[in-house]
């Protein structure tokens, strides 16, 4: 049976050395089928982890000129749109129009995945969100885009479903501070997605997931999980435990093989560098494509 390919429009930044943005999604998005077209809506040397950094930032409107071209040519016909992190107010709102655009009937549903830096959480609030089908944010974020705060799962369940009513079917909290049953040195990520029925009802999915806590600072992680998200959840639509277990498995394998190696290259007793800390990608291309399933998602039933 010939499967329809998948294209996915990227717009994240890119660094020449090193794992964030488009360097973070691409790849792994490759791996597991997906045509992936790429702007880049930064190009610098390396993260801004480092001591030093270089490079250029695209404005508004070359975002819009590199859309136009794509347009012209009649190939701006994409099943997801991925995003990352903006810090300008008009780039993001130009991400936003090319969106609305591309959702416009009879082009298929971009899914959108965002994280909300301070200064531009008007933006994403009042705009971004309405559009996205997918979101990702961490508690502080959730909280920021909701004007509620966290301090139980029930508040959790209550912030997902008023991120649900703004517009997106699937949101997954990150991380929160919520305690964890597994004890301190884990984190707790919450899921929610909403599934139309097929006589017209709204059914919604809640998960909860226990996450080791890793005692390094990563660049590129949240990059990698919302692509991740977007595959699994392509592939397991209805079914967000499962997608919820293979991106985080996905996270854990590749978080794991990249602080040994880092501890390795640092030596005992010192802490590794940014440099010796960039994930460790293409050595992690079998977990990608098919991951041990290390992380369990609990159903939660309220």
């Amino acid at each position: 049976m010939h499967e329809m390919e998948c294209r996915v429009l990227s717009i994240q930044s890119h660094v020449v050395r090193g794992y964030v943005g488009n360097k973070s999604a691409s790849f792994p998005l490759q791996v597991l089928g997906f045509e992936v077209d790429s702007i880049n809506s930064v190009q610098f040397s390396n993260h801004t982890g480092y001591s030093h950094w270089k490079g250029q930032v695209l404005t508004a409107d070359e975002l819009h000129v590199l859309y136009e071209g794509i347009k012209l040519n009649n190939v701006h016909h994409y099943d997801y749109v991925l995003t990352g992190y903006t810090r300008d107010t008009s780039f993001l709102e130009m991400v936003v129009d090319i969106i609305q655009e591309l959702k416009r009937p009879p082009l298929s549903h971009p899914y959108l995945t965002p994280y909300v830096p301070q200064n531009l959480h008007p933006v994403y609030k009042n705009k971004v969100v309405p559009v996205a089908d997918i979101i990702t944010p961490n508690q502080f974020e959730a909280e920021l885009l909701t004007g509620k705060n966290i301090s139980t799962e029930k508040d959790a369940v209550e912030v997902m479903d008023l991120l649900h009513k703004m517009g997106p079917d699937t949101v997954v909290i990150t991380s929160s501070d919520l305690p964890s049953r597994l004890g301190d040195r884990f984190l707790v990520s919450l899921g929610s997605q909403r599934t139309m029925m097929p006589d017209g009802t709204k059914s919604t999915q809640r998960v909860r997931m226990e996450i080791p806590k890793v005692d390094a600072v990563f660049v590129g992680t949240g990059d990698l999980f919302a692509a991740m998200l977007l595959a699994w959840t392509h592939h397991y639509p209805n079914d967000l435990k499962t997608a919820c277990e293979k991106t985080f498995s996905v996270m854990h394998h590749v978080i794991q093989r990249t602080i040994s190696y880092a501890h390795e290259l640092a030596g005992p007793g010192r802490r590794p560098s940014p440099p010796q800390l960039e994930l460790r990608m293409v050595q992690s291309k079998a977990d990608i494509e098919d991951p041990a399933i290390v992380m369990e998602a609990t159903v939660l039933t309220l």
